[in-house]
């Protein structure tokens, strides 16, 4: 029997070409989706770019994605791509736009702040040090630790707050999925304020690790 003709092995050849090339795109979509979803409320704007040579993603229609639990949400982030029995961890770059907050003018260790003390500015949150705030209230009645200067951005490490959780309280876990939620209950391990991590011990008797959001709730990502 003879061989394909060389028109017809290089018409399937493009054509497989063609179909890696659609699902990669998909699955690159799939990820940006995924992310943006996770992300929501949390900056102006995302643009979300996989960092990792299409010849190494996994191929299948539905793949199941999963953040990894670092607690970094954006900058260089690792998104776990599962494909039946398949599972690989894609490098992803997520550059992130929006408000975080800058002392308004030079604030003195050992300070009560106040809303005169802070104010928002527009900007890349993924080149800021890590536990920036985003936010006016996550500072408005913390004490400074360190002198502070004017415009500096405002993280976790330069605040005491008021705990939103306490060692031993009974608190609920949301576990965030690609397009799910699954909730539970059960005991803080630690002291945690808004945005610090925190361990819970689920009434199964499993330990995870959380970060603890301003309403004392605490959320994972599967």
């Amino acid at each position: 029997m003879k061989g394909k003709s060389p028109g017809i092995r290089a018409t399937l050849f493009t054509a497989l070409l063609f179909c890696h090339s659609v699902q990669a795109e998909d699955l690159a979509a799939q990820i940006d989706r995924f992310i943006k979803v996770q992300l929501t409320g949390s900056a102006a704007e995302l643009k979300v770019q996989v960092r990792t040579p299409v010849s190494q993603w996994p191929q299948c229609d539905t793949p199941q994605l999963a953040l990894s639990q670092t607690g970094r949400r954006w900058g260089n982030i690792s998104v776990s791509v599962r494909c039946g029995e398949t599972r690989r961890f894609l490098q992803v770059q997520v550059q992130a736009f929006g408000p975080y907050l800058v002392a308004t003018h030079g604030i003195g260790a050992g300070s009560k702040l106040t809303a005169a003390d802070l104010r928002l500015k527009n900007g890349r949150l993924d080149t800021l040090p890590p536990r920036t705030l985003t936010q006016v209230r996550q500072a408005l009645g913390a004490i400074s630790l360190r002198n502070i200067s004017p415009g500096q951005p405002l993280n976790l490490a330069m605040l005491r707050r008021d705990w939103v959780i306490k060692a031993g309280q009974t608190v609920h876990v949301i576990a965030l999925g690609n397009g799910f939620n699954v909730r539970s209950a059960g005991k803080a391990m630690n002291n945690a304020a808004s945005e610090d991590g925190v361990r819970v011990r689920l009434l199964s008797g499993q330990i995870v690790s959380g970060i603890a959001n301003h309403d004392g709730t605490i959320r994972i990502a599967l």
